[in-house]
């Protein structure tokens, strides 16, 4: 009888580093390889119901990598536009669903909240529509509309256009939670980053000129 037992232990200890992410928390796992060892002389099997069961088991631990994902929320305005204040509501809903999985993966979240609210910002962020999610520097959603929005119109006093999200094949003014939580685990799994992208140059459009132009008049 094969005298060997395989298996998987886990440990998981709490970080005393202070991070900017949700999930803190050191994973430490011991492979499953021969984790269990009994001796030549024994003539019952492990863990056969006698006291000394398994009591020659070695124990090897091996620290598994943490991995970090950094996710950017790009906006217009969150005190009057309600399509930026719902994609920051859904996007703080979606990592607190996901954030077993995040401590399971070893994966650590940095967020940055920006506000952009100057071409000179639009050009460093290269801005492309408000609002914007990016995980690891790749929108959630390369291919957007924009259509009319009247809270942004109130803001400035004139014509803004803001952004449509398309999620299996329906409009929404607000990313959904769902579409949000794919994206995070597309670069958890190495699904997102690995496929072939290619950034053009960037270029203010015009639409966010109209506006950056409009609030400086106002002003």
């Amino acid at each position: 009888m094969d005298n060997e037992k395989k298996g998987i232990f886990g440990r998981i200890t709490g970080s005393n580093k202070k991070k900017s992410s949700c999930c803190n928390i050191e994973i430490e796992e011991i492979p499953e390889e021969e984790n269990v060892k009994v001796s030549e002389n024994s003539s019952s099997s492990c863990c056969s119901g006698s006291s000394g069961c398994c009591s020659n088991k070695e124990e090897v631990k091996v620290k598994v990598e943490r991995k970090k994902i950094t996710i950017d929320f790009l906006f217009l305005d969150l005190s009057v536009c309600t399509r930026c204040q719902g994609a920051e509501n859904n996007l703080d809903e979606a990592l607190k669903d996901v954030s077993h999985v995040l401590e399971a993966t070893g994966t650590d979240v940095v967020i940055n909240k920006v506000n952009v609210n100057t071409e000179e910002l639009a050009v460093k962020y290269k801005f492309l529509t408000s609002p914007t999610i990016r995980v690891n520097g790749r929108d959630i959603q390369m291919e957007y509309k924009e259509s009319l929005c009247e809270s942004c119109g109130d803001l400035c006093g004139d014509e803004v256009d803001c952004r449509v999200w398309i999620y299996q094949g329906n409009e929404y003014t607000e990313p959904p939670k769902a579409m949000i939580i794919e994206g995070i685990l597309k670069e958890v799994y190495g699904g997102g980053s690995n496929s072939s992208y290619k950034e053009d140059e960037y270029v203010v459009p015009d639409n966010l000129k109209h506006f950056y132009r409009v609030m400086k008049e106002k002003k």
